[in-house]
């Protein structure tokens, strides 16, 4: 009898975002990563973004719709410490 391997509910989503900037004439690529955590549930979102200010994580809500809600760690210290409690994600 095979089991289905629970996935962390506290993982979410952790990319990479860019940008280009110009610095002493040359083109310069910078990037950052962010973590995103989507669920429709109140309570769910509730349980998560209170961890999160308990370890001191700093957040923000983002909408994309009325039924899904999105949180995202952005700060450069936040997402040292999800990847310190968490694990990063590449």
């Amino acid at each position: 009898m095979g089991t289905h391997p629970r996935a962390d509910p506290l993982r979410g989503s952790r990319i990479t975002n860019w940008t280009t900037q110009r610095v002493g004439g040359a083109q310069k690529r910078y990037e950052y990563p962010r973590y995103f955590f989507t669920n429709a549930s109140d309570d769910i979102i509730k349980l998560f973004t209170d961890a999160l200010d308990v370890v001191g994580v700093e957040w923000k809500p983002t909408h994309r719709n009325r039924m899904v809600k999105n949180i995202s760690v952005a700060k450069r210290a936040s997402v040292t410490l999800m990847d310190t409690h968490i694990g990063p994600k590449y």
